[in-house]
């Protein structure tokens, strides 16, 4: 058990001392100070050697024992200013209170001057330097301005004052963040004096004024009677006149009306003239149109119509025509191509129309029946041998008929045909 306390005591005293051995070696600057590590000489970027730097915030490492650290502070100080019986511009001695911010600057090239006079310098020694030096440098700008114009003007007082001292505070090393007046007062009562001058000055002006205010409101008064009893007076003039202007135009409306009702009644005779103009205009359109409907209307379209049914009648006796003159001339160019027999065609094409013609002359009469009486005997013309026997007549007859008729011998064309099968067509042709 002592063994376990002996090396954990131990182990407490090592991390303790490598947290010494490190603090040591590191340097935490926090950033409202500045941290000085001096004891090593550095060579310098435009030549020459220092023999510190300096870290603004944050950490680095240093050499113990080699190296010592110091640390400056930059929060502000907070100075009271205070001159007694600074003479002013004029020889008025003037006692002035003020209060200044400073700090020590922390910019490039004027923290070199805060390291070089306040390193290592007690708290009180940068409040106390810049104290005097602001001081120094009111009585200097004091003595540029009147009383009136320091009382007066303080913001100007301030800003040139920190105009006059600003050049002192940086060669110091400080910033000088605000500087206010608070209280300007002298000895010999110079300033209360331009107070009551000016309270005077003031008070007449006030006065003055006051009067001047009274008076222009006594003529300001006067001149509105004058200018309501004006006003009323032409108010009482432009209402006589309007009401002379409404009589005036109640008179003219009136004429006007009634010249504007006679022209009415003239335009009303005139209107009704007219539509009774243009109704009979209607009427006579109407009934022209109505003669047109129920006379010239259809007489025109039976026209057209008769026309165009004629048109039609000549076309198609037209196309008859040259149909049955085609057929003629292809009937000519059939018959001279078929020689000397072309006259037997024509006859045998011919027969029938024509014994359709010679039947057709007693198509008229309707016989209902034929009785034939024999009257006895063999060969009598009062028997059916003897009307059997007067067919061959009837038939002759009958071509002599045609023949006269055509002038051609119909016998004769069937005989030149030949015998047998010929005249028997012929014969079926003849019957057909």
């Amino acid at each position: 058990m002592e063994i376990l306390i002996v090396v954990a005591a131990l182990i407490v005293g090592a991390v303790l001392v490598v947290g010494v051995a490190v603090k040591s070696f590191i340097v935490i600057c926090p950033p409202n100070q500045i941290a000085v590590i001096t004891g090593r000489t550095r060579e310098l970027p435009g030549g020459g050697t220092i023999g510190y730097r300096v870290l603004r915030g944050g950490r680095t490492l240093r050499w113990p024992i080699i190296e010592k650290v110091q640390f400056m502070d930059l929060n502000t100080i907070a100075i009271e200013v205070a001159v007694q019986n600074a003479y002013s511009k004029g020889a008025i001695p003037l006692n002035v209170q003020g209060i200044a911010n400073v700090k020590i600057s922390s910019k490039e090239g004027l923290l070199e001057n805060s390291v070089e006079r306040f390193l290592g310098r007690p708290p009180q020694y940068i409040p106390q330097l810049a104290k005097e030096t602001l001081e120094a440098n009111l009585r200097g700008v004091l003595a540029t301005l009147t009383p009136e114009e320091v009382n007066e003007d303080r913001l100007k007082f301030a800003q040139t004052l920190i105009d006059e001292a600003d050049d002192d505070i940086r060669t110091l090393g400080l910033e000088l963040d605000v500087l206010k007046i608070q209280n300007v007062t002298d000895e010999v009562g110079y300033l209360d004096s331009v107070g009551r001058r000016q309270t005077a000055l003031v008070l007449k002006e006030a006065r003055v004024a006051e009067a001047l205010r009274q008076t222009e409101a006594e003529e300001q008064e006067a001149d509105a009677r004058r200018r309501a009893e004006v006003a009323r007076v032409e108010a009482e003039l432009e209402i006589v006149e309007k009401q002379n202007a409404l009589r005036v135009r109640n008179a003219e409306l009136e004429r006007v009306a009634a010249a504007k009702e006679e022209e009415a009644k003239v335009e009303a005779d005139r209107a009704r003239v007219v539509a009774e103009q243009e109704l009979e205009q209607a009427r006579i359109e109407l009934q022209h149109r109505r003669l047109e409907a129920d006379v010239i209307a259809p007489a025109q379209a039976k026209k057209e119509a008769m026309e165009l049914e004629a048109r039609g009648a000549a076309a198609s006796i037209i196309e008859d025509g040259n149909a049955q003159i085609e057929v003629f001339r292809r009937l000519v160019e059939q018959y001279q191509g078929a020689g000397e027999e072309a006259q037997q065609i024509f006859v045998l094409n011919m027969l029938p129309e024509l014994v359709d013609k010679i039947v057709g002359t007693v198509s008229g009469v309707s016989i209902d029946k034929v009785s034939v009486i024999d009257g006895g005997g063999a060969s009598g013309s009062n028997s059916i041998p003897g009307l059997l026997g007067q067919l061959p007549a009837s038939v002759i007859s009958l071509t002599e008929q045609i023949e006269n008729a055509t002038g051609v011998n119909i016998l004769s064309g069937l005989g030149a045909r030949g015998s047998g099968g010929e005249v028997l067509e012929a014969e079926a042709a003849s019957e057909e």
